[in-house]
């Protein structure tokens, strides 16, 4: 049996500052990667290409015979590359708005059962949707056609359509590349060698050399992200690694996010607790300069200095993040972890140091890492309805109170870490939900 394996993301740098020639070649490249994309976003990301997305290859044909690779002088390996990026990026906005449009016609109270049917069906059959979004009679395969006939009988064609083409462009837009900041390559545009690798330029038979701080070589994709100011660069190479699997993670762990504190399990073990200070420092290191910015906007002062040092105060932070959700793991040895859903961002008011401690919360990151980690482990992560979890007795559910980081529960008298009792409620409800999902 194959063993089973998921991606994640190596990242390389360069050992030394690279010249400021090399890194104008680099960003040339780049710069035109991002002008072939836009090219794609704006002849083939509207509503009348749906039928040349899949799988592409039309597309790439048009643009080969468009001759814009030639009024670039571009290498044949970026310009495939830049022409599938922007196709990649047209089609999740399709499949988005399709999310979207699906959930907003499950809501709706107003359909039948049988416009709904309907709905869902030209959303999911690709040939139809595209069919109904440009106006023209749907034509599918004779199992399928009958099918849609069916439907059709049942239901007022017209006004479903025209509600599933207001929807789709309410959503649509088009797509427009503004920062040109790094590209892909494939094989043919890099080798490693001498401790380093060399990168393909658009001069014939030109290559130029980066030292690298490691001495790994890969055989894949890759996408290098280029730092102009620090004149320095990073390469993101996807890896395949197998799932490990461990016999003595037999535990099952509720935990609550925090600002301050960045984890605590429902047994009221804390990890990341040093999160809130690297979040402060930086959000009030990013305020000040921010006001001494705009203080001297006038002097148009530069942001080499400010990028690079916030670059490395974030670094910073996440290799905190990262070392303690390893420890975490490492010491709870869980089987599976509940973890309430995370609020999404949204527009502050009041205290502004407040608000921008809460903006530099790295949420996003937490709990993407945590994801990859428990996915590269076979850790099971299950998210729970989040409503009213740090402020619900996790004994006898009753709504309770808060008080300097201890919950007090005037029902049952129960009384416990505000953190901890979230986490043992996240535990509760996961363990409800997954009883519930495996009748």
């Amino acid at each position: 049996m194959a063993e089973e394996k998921i991606c994640k993301t190596i990242h390389q740098y360069n050992k030394e500052p690279i010249s400021s020639q090399n890194m104008e070649k680099l960003q040339e490249i780049a710069d035109d990667y991002n002008k072939v994309k836009n090219y794609v976003f704006s002849r083939f990301g509207g509503i009348k290409s749906l039928p040349k997305l899949y799988p592409g290859y039309t597309i790439q044909n048009e643009m080969i015979a468009s001759g814009y690779r030639d009024e670039l002088a571009l290498p044949f390996v970026y310009f495939n590359l830049a022409v599938f990026d922007a196709l990649g990026s047209i089609k999740s906005q399709w499949t988005t708005i399709k999310a979207e449009v699906l959930q907003r016609v499950n809501a709706n109270e107003g359909f039948t059962d049988e416009e709904k049917h309907y709905l869902r069906f030209v959303l999911k059959v690709g040939n139809a949707f595209e069919m109904v979004l440009n106006r023209r009679e749907v034509r599918l395969d004779k199992a399928m056609q009958k099918q849609y006939d069916e439907l059709c009988a049942k239901v007022s064609v017209p006004k479903l359509n025209n509600y599933l083409n207001r929807q789709v462009r309410k959503r649509h837009v088009q797509m427009h590349s503004e920062e040109a900041n790094g590209f892909a390559l494939t094989e043919r545009a890099y080798r490693y060698a001498n401790h380093g690798i060399y990168i393909t330029m658009k001069e014939k038979r030109k290559r130029i050399f980066i030292p690298l701080t490691d001495n790994n070589s890969y055989n894949r994709q890759i996408y290098m992200k280029l730092y102009p100011e620090q004149r320095s660069i990073e390469l993101h190479v996807p890896l395949y690694v197998e799932v490990k699997k461990h016999t003595d993670y037999t535990s099952e762990v509720g935990l609550a996010v925090g600002i301050h504190t960045m984890l605590v399990t429902d047994t009221g073990h804390s990890y990341g607790e040093k999160l809130g200070e690297y979040q402060i420092e930086l959000s009030e290191w990013v305020r000040e300069q921010r006001a001494r910015y705009m203080a001297n906007i006038h002097t148009n002062p530069g942001r080499k200095k400010y990028e690079a040092k916030k670059r490395r105060m974030t670094q910073q932070l996440h290799s905190y993040i990262n070392m303690e959700l390893n420890r975490f793991i490492k010491e709870e040895k869980p089987k599976v972890i509940y973890i309430p859903k995370l609020p999404k961002a949204r527009k502050h008011g009041g205290d502004k140091a407040v608000n921008h401690t809460v903006s530099m919360w790295q949420r996003g990151y937490i709990k993407s890492r945590l994801r990859q980690k428990c996915a590269e482990q076979s850790i099971e992560l299950v998210e729970v309805f989040g409503k009213d979890i740090s402020n619900e007795c996790s004994k006898c559910g009753a709504i309770g109170k808060k008080k300097e980081d201890i919950f007090y529960c005037s029902v049952c008298g129960y009384q416990i870490e505000q953190k901890q009792n979230a986490a043992q409620n996240a535990k509760k409800r996961g363990l409800v939900q997954r009883s519930q999902q495996n009748r």
